[in-house]
């Protein structure tokens, strides 16, 4: 084994009833490297992670793993030995307690204890040194619910650090990050390799494989495709690479005419529900036409989640403005208040609102459209079976059996399913907020694909994305988003992501 080898993992096969989740994968990593891993969701990204980090302990796989020159085996004490063994990760999902402070989260379990006291000081002097150390520009007191997500990743890659990791996975860790704090995160990553510290970095953001990582290895249905260095490697080599076919456009094409305006929002203005003297809707100008689609831009925390939700009924408090819709006013007060007119929702946060993970497929399918399978005291399931059937098959939802608990499923087919759910109800209008946020390349393509299928047969789409190239692929016209306001709605024609830039950041009106 070459010295400069830390990870060198060999034919490791993982499988689960009926499923083989990886097979015969080797990858070798290199010590003070930042190796990318992709692959479309379901490749064995999550699994191969799992049992690394101890999830899954030695010999509930076949294949072996040498760790600085010697087999790994994590088995009784799996994840907390994988720790000991200096091997980490931060998860897309954060795992913080947000009522505790920076400290205390980064400690938590192996606080300093004096004669059966915690050391408060030396607690955070320690944190400090840790901080200091990695450049990570984060208050030590600081209590973790009132820092921002970037800071919040920082203390994540913090509490990783302060058990003298050596290997740290990060996975999708840019997927709630604001374009500074991207930046921040790549200069970070950087001040680990300085260190020593060897990175295994998961996105589906293909172009950040070529800003930060040293090589790449690419995994399709299981199994291992090709590891490169990045240097060897460009952005459709990577896509032909994890699909196993030639993408030759990012955004497909489509051939829909946008009809007359069916809806409008006039002047809105709405406040934040929680704190009503704080308006989250400041004046928000646009309309809508049949079988369009609206890309909504802007940075974040420039309202567009609330301009949504709020006409959704789920959020702001309208105190001024009109929503219009076939030229009646709407009075909307409640999601089953729009679920009525016609309006449908795709959430933000598939986890959080979008799904209820202990709930089968089928279930979540149905749970929006249960008045339309009910009977007398029962529901008709052969009826909710039927439904759910077709619009899986319609999404291409990859799953064994409908029966079978939605957080098994990888994140892509997550988000067909909270797109099944909704379109289930028939909608006239489809809200969709980040709808590829956290999905692959090859997902993205279908979720496209069937965007332009729904715009093309009339149904009419607002889509919020935090990608510009996005907007402006898929978009027909694009509103953008500054301090609660609509800065202006531009033809997609010849629009640039700096004119859009310009608006979202009040440079431009």
């Amino acid at each position: 084994m070459a010295d400069d080898i830390i990870l060198d993992i060999r034919n490791v096969t993982k499988t689960f009833p009926g499923v083989v989740a990886l097979s015969d994968v080797s990858i070798q990593i290199h010590h003070g490297k930042i190796h990318g891993l992709c692959g479309e969701n379901g490749a064995g990204k999550s699994t191969l992670m799992k049992i690394l980090s101890g999830v899954y302990p030695y010999g509930s796989y076949k294949g072996t793993i040498f760790y600085e020159n010697r087999e790994l085996k994590l088995e009784d004490r799996a994840i907390r030995q994988a720790i000991e063994e200096g091997i980490a990760i931060v998860y897309q999902e954060l795992t913080l307690v947000p009522s505790m402070t920076v400290g205390e989260n980064i400690f938590l379990g192996k606080e300093p204890v004096e004669n059966g006291v915690i050391n408060w000081d030396k607690l955070y002097a320690d944190t400090r040194q840790i901080l200091e150390k990695y450049k990570l520009d984060v208050p030590p007191n600081a209590v973790v619910k009132t820092l921002g997500v970037g800071k919040m990743q920082m203390v994540e890659i913090a509490k990783a650090l302060s058990e003298n990791a050596r290997i740290l996975i990060l996975d999708e860790p840019t997927s709630a990050l604001s374009e500074s704090e991207i930046d921040k995160l790549m200069e970070i990553l950087e001040t680990l390799k300085e260190h020593g510290v060897t990175c295994i970095y998961i996105t589906h953001k293909l172009e950040e494989f070529f800003r930060i990582t040293d090589s790449v290895t690419i995994l399709r249905d299981g199994k291992t495709v090709a590891t490169n260095p990045t240097s060897e490697l460009n952005h459709e080599t990577l896509v032909r690479h994890m699909v196993g076919r030639e993408m030759k456009e990012r955004f497909p094409k489509n051939s829909r005419k946008p009809g007359e305006v069916i809806f409008k929002v006039e002047n809105l203005v709405a406040t934040d529900p929680n704190e009503p003297s704080r308006k989250v809707l400041d004046g928000v100008n646009f309309d809508l036409r049949q079988g369009e689609i609206l890309g909504i831009a802007g940075l974040m925390g420039s309202g567009r989640t609330e301009l949504v939700t709020t006409i959704f009924g789920e959020y702001g408090n309208i105190i001024s403005g009109t929503i219009t819709m076939d030229n009646k006013t709407l009075n909307i007060k409640s999601a089953h208040d729009a679920m009525l007119h016609g309006i449908s929702l795709v959430p933000e946060d598939r986890k959080g609102q979008g799904l209820v993970l202990m709930q089968p497929i089928l279930r979540n399918i149905s749970l929006a459209n249960l008045d339309r399978f009910a009977g007398f005291f029962r529901i008709d399931q052969d009826a909710e079976l039927a439904a759910a059937n077709q619009q899986g098959k319609n999404l291409s939802i990859k799953a064994a059996n409908l029966q079978d608990r939605v957080d098994s499923l990888s994140g892509g087919n997550q988000q067909k399913v909270v797109i099944a759910k909704w379109l289930l109800t028939n909608p006239q209008i489809l809200i969709m907020d980040d709808p590829t946020r956290g999905v692959d390349v090859g997902a993205k393509f279908e979720i496209y694909k069937l965007m332009n299928e729904l715009a093309e047969n009339g149904v009419s789409i607002i889509m919020i994305s935090s990608e510009l190239e996005e907007v402006i692929g898929m978009s027909d016209r694009i509103m953008v988003m500054h301090n609660g306001r609509s800065g202006g709605v531009l033809e997609t024609q010849g629009v640039t992501q700096e004119k859009i830039m310009a608006i979202a950041t009040g440079i431009e009106a």
